[in-house]
């Protein structure tokens, strides 16, 4: 691992020094904190009470800082069934109100993946277990290990009887994984209110690209998910009797999914590559800066050959070009065994994540004309429809702003070395939300390793990063003082 390039003096030593001497009792809290089984997912009375035990933990947490904490009612969830579900509160909670010091808000999520024992933990996922510096349990890197770095960080200043160098704001809920159910109202309303003082907006919810060079995000992929409707009846043929006599819905849907993107990745959608942002000199630069061993990486995702095999080339197709990718079909028989059966109805389900500036409107119809052409060259007799049910834009940040420049002199303090520059081939909707609404800067300032396995079986963030994470955000903090 890095070590800082000089050693801290001054009130960063003693925060530092703090900090170190107190991480078991950090380490005991995100234990406290994991044994909650604050599964959003499963839509179940038992699981949402633990969401709203996790909230409230989170809460009086903050209010022992001295925070001024809101539980902000989100209201109900209405299941398909009729069955309606209570949505966590999401807190508000703020530290200062200095008008001389910058206000820095951090977004987490207390609510996790479902996760049970037999689905092939070594341990129980909701009991941290520490093996080998790595402190293993579903919500350790996403989320509450992060959410912790940063109330390690305010609780440090505090214990220290030291004046906090930033006034500093939380929005915390417990519906990410979900969906985020609320949150954009919440922030449309709180604009004016909460809000309004913010200067910057801090997200710790993704991973480095490395296992041991610290990262600084600067940009995600949009979403547009799609459905394919191929219909010749509502219930299903035997093959004997009607094979060979009719329009199979899917051949057609196999056919038109087979249309959208070739073997080496390409999306073959006419002009869908019209708008995507063009590269620049100084963005080619940043690829090549980044810590990524190429075979490692590919030994650790378990593939046996990428389409590209440059590093430079690797990361392009996963942040800064679209992608496609096709996930399933709805109406098809999938089971084991034989089963002789034309299926009367299928859908076929895939995903095209976008990038700045392609237009989600435009992408909507060039992909509609597009399998509308396919579809006609087969002369079939079935229907077709085409739906896009889902549209979330892409996010990318101005990395000039004041928080990037503290947030990499922090990184350089900590870890002594500079942060690896990237993006994120994922979607995180909560970022595009925040700088359209409230029009202010947000980073992404992630403490996780890529090897944390986030959603998985073994999901764990290294004791290393998390304490060194609130040392970060501790320096980060003093950094931006420096700056505003």
């Amino acid at each position: 691992m890095f070590s800082p390039s000089s050693p801290p003096t001054g009130l960063l030593e003693k925060v530092f020094q703090y900090i170190d001497l107190h991480q078991d009792e950090f380490v005991q809290t995100l234990k406290e904190w994991v044994a909650v089984e604050s599964d959003s997912v499963q839509p179940v009375l038992r699981l949402r009470r633990e969401l709203l035990r996790m909230t409230d933990l989170a809460a009086d947490r903050l209010r022992n800082l001295g925070a001024h904490v809101d539980l902000v009612d989100a209201g109900f969830q209405q299941l398909p069934d009729g069955q309606s579900l209570p949505i966590p509160p999401i807190i508000l909670a703020a530290l200062g109100n200095d008008p001389k010091k910058p206000t820095v808000c951090f977004y987490g999520h207390l609510d996790v993946q479902p996760a049970r024992r037999e689905d092939g933990w070594v341990t129980d996922p909701h009991t941290l277990t520490e093996v080998d510096g790595k402190l293993y349990g579903r919500g350790t890197t996403d989320n509450k290990g992060p959410v912790l770095a940063w109330i390690n960080a305010v609780s440090t200043f505090r214990a220290l009887d030291e004046d906090l160098p930033v006034n500093v704001k939380f929005v915390i809920e417990g519906m990410e994984e979900a969906g985020s159910l609320a949150l954009e109202e919440l922030v449309q309303k709180e604009k004016a209110g909460f809000f309004s003082s913010v200067d910057y907006i801090v997200i710790s919810d993704n991973l480095w690209v490395s296992r041991r060079t610290p990262a600084l995000t600067w940009g995600t992929r949009g979403n547009s998910y799609f459905m394919v409707e191929v219909k010749c009846r509502d219930q299903d043929f035997h093959s004997g009797t009607f094979g060979g006599i009719l329009n199979e819905p899917m051949a057609d849907l196999v056919a038109l999914l087979g249309s959208l993107v070739d073997s080496s990745g390409r999306i073959l959608i006419p002009g869908i590559y019209d708008h995507v942002a063009p590269v620049t000199e100084e963005e080619k630069r940043t690829y090549e800066a980044i810590d990524l061993d190429l075979e490692e990486y590919r030994n650790s995702s378990q593939v046996k050959k990428f389409l590209f095999d440059t590093k430079e080339e690797l990361l392009m197709h996963l942040w800064r070009y679209p992608s496609l990718s096709i996930h399933g079909i709805e109406g098809a028989f999938h089971e084991p065994g034989a089963k002789t059966v034309i299926p009367g109805r299928v859908i076929g389900k895939f995903s095209i994540r976008l990038v700045p500036h392609m237009n989600m409107s435009v992408v909507e119809k060039q992909v509609k004309q597009h399998l509308d052409y396919i579809f006609s060259k087969r002369n079939s007799s079935n229907q077709m429809t085409v739906s896009m049910t889902l549209g979330l834009h892409p996010w990318v940040a101005n990395i000039r702003d004041n928080q990037y420049l503290a947030a990499k002199r922090a990184i350089k303090t900590v870890f002594g070395t500079e942060p690896d520059m990237i993006r994120d081939g994922s979607t995180i909707p909560i970022a595009r939300i925040f700088q359209d609404t409230i029009q202010k800067s947000v980073m992404m300032l992630p403490l996780g390793a890529v090897d944390d396995g986030e959603h998985s079986q073994k999901e764990k963030i290294n004791r290393w990063n998390y304490i060194e994470g609130s040392k970060l955000f501790a320096a980060f903090f003093l950094e931006m003082a420096k700056l505003h």
